[in-house]
């Protein structure tokens, strides 16, 4: 589980990272790099829901995964 949090809160920072850093990036570089930050920080949201929500077979308090050795 804790495993999980982490990846999940570390795409999540790395999200508003990229959100926030858009607009210096902006006034320095142009419009393109900027709305590439933002298009990607756009996909980090989905992914880190999909990461966070893949159980990990090997955490013994992950009891609800549906495969490896704690499955029903």
């Amino acid at each position: 589980m804790r495993r999980r949090v982490r990846r999940y809160a570390w795409l999540m920072g790395t999200c508003l990272t990229l959100f926030a850093g858009s607009l210096p990036v902006y006034y320095l570089f142009g419009v393109v790099p900027a709305v590439a930050m933002c298009l990607i920080a756009m996909v980090c949201p989905p992914v880190a829901v999909i990461v966070a929500n893949t159980p990990d077979p090997t955490d013994p308090e992950d009891r609800d995964t549906p495969f490896g050795p704690y499955a029903d």
